[in-house]
Order: C-alpha cells, then structure tokens, then sequence
C-alpha cells in the first residue's frame, strides 16, 4: 500500500491541469522574484546591458559618417533619413516578435542567435555598393538589435533582485554614452590619420562586429533564468538554476517538466490592463519610450549635423567630432548619476527632472541657433543631453518591471517598439522638417515632445520604485 500511495503521488504532476500549472509556476516565479541576488546574477546583469554598447555604436556611429556616405552615394534627404533610420523599423520588427519569441523559448535562444546575427550584418555593411543597399542592410540589422534589447531587459528583471535590477535596468543610457563616446574617437582618429573617407565610413559601420562577438563569446556560459524556465514548465533545469542564482532550489516544483501552453498578446494586455499600478506604469513607459526615441532621433541624433550647419564647427569633421565627443562625456556621467539617484527620488523624480531639463534646454537651443550663439548653442545641448540621459533611463526598466513574470519578454518588447517607432519616423521626417523650417523653428517644435514626458511623468506615472509584481490583478502592489 505504501507503494501505490508513493507512486500515485509521482504521478499526480502528470494529472495536473494548465490552471493548475500556472498556479504552481507563479508561485515559483513569486518567490524567485523576492530573493536577494547573487553574484551569478549581478554578472548576468551587466552583460545583458552592455548590449546598449553595440546598439551605440550601430544607431549613433552612422550620425558621425553621413558626411562620407553622402560623398558616394548622394545626398537625397529621403534616402539620407532612410539609412539613417532603417535600423529603428527592423528593430521595431524585432523588438516585439524578440520578445515573443524569448517568452516562448527562452532568452538564451535569442541573445545567442541575436548576436551571430548582428556580427554577419554590422560586416555586410562595410561592403554595399549603393544607398538602397545600405538602408537594406540596416533593416535587417534592426531587427537582432530590437530582439536583444527585449530578451535582454527581461533577464535583467528575472535575474537581479528588487531596487537593483532597476538600478541596473537605467543604465541603459549611460552604456549607450559609452558606445557613442567610443565610436566618436575611433572615427576621429581614423579621420586624423588620414584613412580614405569611403574607406573610413565603411569600416566605422562594420567595426560594430567586434564588440558583438566580445559579447557573443562571454554570453555562451550564461544560463536561463530560472522564473524564464518555470514559465514554461521547465521545472527540472528551473531548481537547478534558482539554486545557483538565488540558493533556493524551489522545492515546491516536482522534479520534471511539463508544458505549460503560453498565455496570447491578448492576455498581456488583458493583464497590465487589470491592475491600476500595472495600467498606469505601462502607459506611462510606453509614452515615455516614444518621446525619448523622438527627442534623442531628432536633436540628439542630427547633433553633428546641426554644429556644421549653424556654423559652429566651421564643416570641420575633427572639430565637430570633438565638440560631440565632450557633449557625450557630460551624457554619460548623466547617465550613471541618473542610476544612482533613483532610489533617493524614484522613477516618478528622475522622469520629471529629465523632461523638465530636456524642454527648457530645447527651447534655449531654438534661440541660441536664431540668435546665432554658438556657445549658447553648445550649453543648452549639453543640458539637453544631461536632461535626455535622466528621462530616458526608465522607460523599458519600468515596463518590464511591473509586467507579469511570465509576459516579461513580450512586455520589453512591445515597450521597446514606442522607443523604435517614434526614432524611426523622426530620423526620417526630421532632415525634411530642418529643411522646411530651419534649424531654430524644428529644435522648438521637438521641445513639445519632452513637453508630453513631463506632464506624462507628472500626472499619469504612480511611484513604483520597488515594485514586484504579482500575477493576481488586486494583489499587485509597488513595494516602496
């Protein structure tokens, strides 16, 4: 009798239904996500977002060589805007379906394949022969940048406790000014040693395969996360990795898996939608996300540009360079301070500060480029800069952070497809906006997008710094 009894409770599991499965993962995934962290997980942490470095150098890195590509294959401000920004609609494509996928699969799967495939297209660029070429290029890229940026914030969340995994979360802007800072000098330098300029803009596009491969190399020993594993059903694996992580082997778990069939986009929405705190923090990232990617692809992005066309940098591509480079330094303590204030001001703070910087320095570039004030220029670009570093931190770490554990992918990745759509319509539009309204009229009416952060920071985003989510709608609560 005591056999039966023991090999009935093996086979229990087996009779178990999907509510019940998801009822035994989310009380898994509960746990997992309240345990201090490791440091497994702080290591895991810093790799996942120094995915940004790569992005840096892809997105920004052209910005500095337009001025070489323009030489060899024309200056149609279409298709300009277009190379400039196909890598935001690939990205925009993969984002989202990167997300799904990491959901689905697991997030190895994908910052794995994501970064073999960026190394083969970040060298593809170095070797087109016309625009449409590039622009093509450039969209396929997209879409591993895209599906890294959603795998990537997801494991950031599933891998790091509370306070620290947003914390590592917002430095997503900092490691964005070290790539610009990094791909600025080395274009510098390739330009002052004299490197022929078609030579020069080819092998700053495909230089971004190096640290792609770095990346791709220190990657191969990371693991799942555990609450990845649990959601779909991967017990086995999942004990052992929460061991590793956390030093907890979720004994509440059997010892087997099961599939566990994958909730829909409608679900996810249906969830966020739910909960108060969840409603309001998703809205809010996601307005967020769309202004920072428009005020950075319009001012920010066009920077070099706009120093060279008020006369600033007299077409001189050193000076310029040089200029941009101390910008970006200022960009970058700004985007490690930013970081280290939240938990002293929270996300609602940080946000505020940053659009409220980002509006006033837009609006003193507008007149400082009317009057024709170079150095007044370059104070409210610097502002602008510290203020955009601020505001921008928190949008994908806030819209992975409240989702439900087990749409924490699909959630970094519709959050992240505001961030593309916005830049990419703005890096197209706004060389035809600089051209009908000039460069003082276009940098005023792109201050109303930092505007719309503000008063959405304001008024729409409840402080959830500190939050854990639950899967029950009226038990999620922020845990300040």
């Amino acid at each position: 009798m005591p056999e039966v009894f023991v090999q009935q409770l093996r086979e229990a599991p087996m009779a178990m239904s999907q509510g019940e499965l998801r009822a035994l993962s989310d009380e898994a995934a509960q746990r997992v996500m309240n345990q201090p962290g490791t440091a497994s997980g702080s290591r895991a942490g810093w790799l996942m977002i120094s995915t940004i470095l790569i992005e840096a150098w892809d997105l920004y890195s052209i910005s500095f060589l337009l001025i070489f590509i323009k030489k060899d294959f024309g200056s149609d401000p279409l298709l300009v805007g277009l190379a400039s920004g196909a890598v935001q609609l690939g990205a925009l494509i993969g984002c989202f379906a990167g997300g799904w996928i990491a959901d689905k699969f697991g997030r190895k799967k994908v910052f794995i394949t994501t970064m073999i495939l960026f190394v083969v297209l970040a060298l593809a660029q170095g070797f087109v022969t016309s625009m449409w070429e590039l622009i093509f290029i450039r969209f396929l890229l997209g879409f591993p940048l895209g599906s890294d940026i959603s795998s990537g914030y997801a494991y950031i969340m599933e891998a790091m406790p509370r306070g620290k995994r947003e914390v590592m979360g917002n430095r997503w802007q900092g490691m964005f000014a070290i790539g610009e800072i990094v791909a600025i000098a080395v274009i510098t330098v390739m330009f002052f040693l004299g490197i022929d300029h078609e030579t020069l803009w080819r092998i700053g596009l495909a230089l971004g395969a190096v640290p792609a491969l770095a990346l791709l190399l220190g990657r191969l020993k990371i693991s799942d996360t555990a609450l990845s594993l649990i959601q779909r059903g991967k017990f086995t694996k999942a004990k052992q990795v929460s061991q590793q992580m956390f030093g907890d082997s979720l004994d509440m778990l059997p010892d087997e898996d099961f599939q566990i069939d994958r909730p829909s986009t409608r679900d996810f929405l249906k969830s966020i939608w739910a909960d108060e705190t969840r409603r309001r923090a998703s809205i809010f990232a996601w307005i967020s996300n769309a202004c920072q990617g428009a005020e950075f692809g319009a001012f920010g992005f066009y920077l070099p540009t706009i120093l060279v066309v008020v006369g600033i940098s007299k077409n001189n591509v050193v000076g310029t360079n040089l200029l941009t480079l101390g910008i970006y330094c200022i960009a970058a303590v700004a985007g490690f301070v930013g970081p280290l204030i939240t938990p002293k001001i929270g996300h609602r703070g940080i946000s505020q500060w940053g659009y409220g910087i980002a509006f006033l320095s837009l609006l003193l570039a507008a007149v400082a480029i009317w009057l024709d004030q170079g150095i007044l220029l370059l104070v409210a670009a610097a502002a602008l800069m510290w203020g955009h570093y601020w505001d921008a931190s928190n949008g994908m770490t806030i819209t992975s952070m409240v989702a439900p554990s087990r749409y924490k992918g699909t959630a970094s990745g519709f959050g992240y497809m505001f961030v593309k759509l916005a830049a990419f319509v703005t890096l197209v539009l706004f060389p035809v906006l600089l051209a009908a309204a000039g460069t003082a009229l276009a940098t005023a009416i792109v201050s109303v997008i930092s505007l719309v952060g503000f008063l959405a920071a304001r008024f729409i985003l409840p402080e959830v710094y500190g939050y854990v989510e639950t899967e029950g709608p009226a038990a999620a609560t922020a845990a300040a």
